[in-house]
């Protein structure tokens, strides 16, 4: 191991016995109480240096003897420690890439924010690689959303739509002017060649026949008509919930922007679950969606650049914290948007009794406390392909940020705690 103080938390002094690791609220630890000799050590580590190399360096400031392991052991514990080396085969395949790398840096220290273990950040990382998504829409919100994900070192991104690009799909980032004209999933694959850090690892050639594909991580719903934001046909994505494909709803509709819901098939609540409700609280709401899907179409709709640009960035934000083995918050709810306002709102998405996805089902056996929870039952798990049920690659779903964080508080060692700032 080569420690390394993870240098995305800025490093102060809040007294002289106290350091704190870090400024905002969600992330700043202390660390005390600590002397001036060990608060002058901990600039070595910077992962340039094993743990032999550090306990003789200890010695010569007259630390101590066994002072370097304790502090390196607290450090990690608290999670302010990384390892310059970990990560695995994958991750060392990865620094062998400095290209590559420096353009994921930024994303580098973010996860090191989200993990504790020492190496996990690079592992997480050199894991999105090898991760397949498929962004169903190519419009201001999918196009962007696809060269996200790419951009942020998702190896396999696939976008699938139809039609030729219109001079209003065009956005920064996302379908370039000069692709009007040309077939979206297209114009698309090259937006997210162009926004790739570098080429994905190669993949094994397979028969198509072959149920050991490990199909898609995710699945995202983009689509550029209104009405299939708003009310998602269940029929969409019932082949997903089928074979128990992860997949996100997201889009903008008359000025409204919605992310959500992350759909964990059987487990959380579906498009499906949604219309039922709706139409338990407004018996009219069939009548409406009827008239809404054969009426005439609009050859252009209310779709904010900024607005779809910013749903598309919060888009990513959730798949990625998903594909990183989280449950963010889109989990069962839609996240709402409107002009002017801006104000985001959750609107969450209950599992439907009547539904045939099945998730009311499992809530309530998980409420009789007959299923563990979730946080025990993901470890592991894999993910469904769409078709054959083999299972994907993917990170093992570790809980909520906030179920991490309670673990964490309550397995900090004494004299590190969350700094209230």
């Amino acid at each position: 191991m080569h420690p390394m103080v993870k240098p995305a938390l800025r490093r102060g002094w809040r007294d002289l016995n106290t350091v704190q690791f870090g400024m905002t609220p969600a992330h700043a630890l202390t660390l005390g109480p600590m002397d001036t000799a060990t608060g002058s050590f901990l600039d070595l580590l910077d992962g340039t240096r094993g743990l032999g190399l550090l306990r003789e360096e200890g010695r010569r400031m007259d630390l101590p003897e066994g002072h370097v392991d304790l502090l390196v052991r607290r450090l990690s514990r608290a999670g302010l420690l990384d390892d310059s080396r970990g990560g695995g085969p994958d991750a060392d395949a990865l620094r062998d890439t400095p290209e590559v790398l420096d353009r994921l840096r930024p994303d580098l220290a973010s996860l090191a924010l989200t993990t504790s273990e020492p190496g996990d950040p690079l592992r997480r990382l050199a894991a999105r690689r090898s991760m397949r998504v498929q962004v169903r829409g190519a419009g201001r919100v999918g196009g962007v959303l696809a060269a996200l994900l790419s951009g942020a070192g998702v190896g396999g991104v696939e976008v699938r739509d139809v039609g030729r690009v219109e001079p209003w799909d065009v956005a920064p980032g996302g379908l370039p002017a000069e692709a009007v004209g040309d077939r979206r999933d297209e114009a698309a694959r090259g937006a997210v060649r162009r926004a790739a850090p570098g080429r994905p690892p190669r993949r094994t050639a397979r028969s198509p026949l072959d149920a050991s594909d490990p199909g898609f991580s995710l699945v995202v719903l983009a689509p550029r008509d209104d009405v299939a934001v708003y009310a998602p046909d269940p029929s969409a994505a019932e082949g997903l919930v089928s074979s128990g494909t992860p997949h996100l709803h997201v889009g903008v509709v008359e000025g409204t922007g919605v992310v959500g819901p992350l759909v964990l098939p059987g487990e959380t609540g579906c498009a499906g679950c949604l219309q039922q409700d709706r139409v338990d609280r407004d018996p009219t709401w069939p009548r409406l969606i009827a008239q809404w899907r054969s009426g005439r179409q609009r050859r252009v709709g209310a779709c904010d650049l900024a607005l779809a640009t910013t749903v598309a960035g919060l888009a990513a934000t959730h798949a990625l914290a998903f594909l990183d083995g989280r449950v963010p918050s889109s989990a069962g709810a839609r996240w709402e948007v409107s002009v002017p306002g801006l104000h985001w709102r959750a609107r969450p998405v209950w599992p439907h009794p009547a539904c045939p996805c099945g998730a009311a089902g499992r809530t309530e056996e998980k409420d009789e406390g007959r299923i563990p929870d979730k946080g025990s039952r993901e470890k592991g798990k894999g993910e469904h392909t769409p078709g054959a049920g083999g299972s994907h690659e993917t990170m093992a779903v570790q809980g909520s940020s906030e179920t991490v964080r309670r673990q964490a508080d309550t397995e900090r060692p004494a004299g590190t705690w969350r700094a209230h700032v």
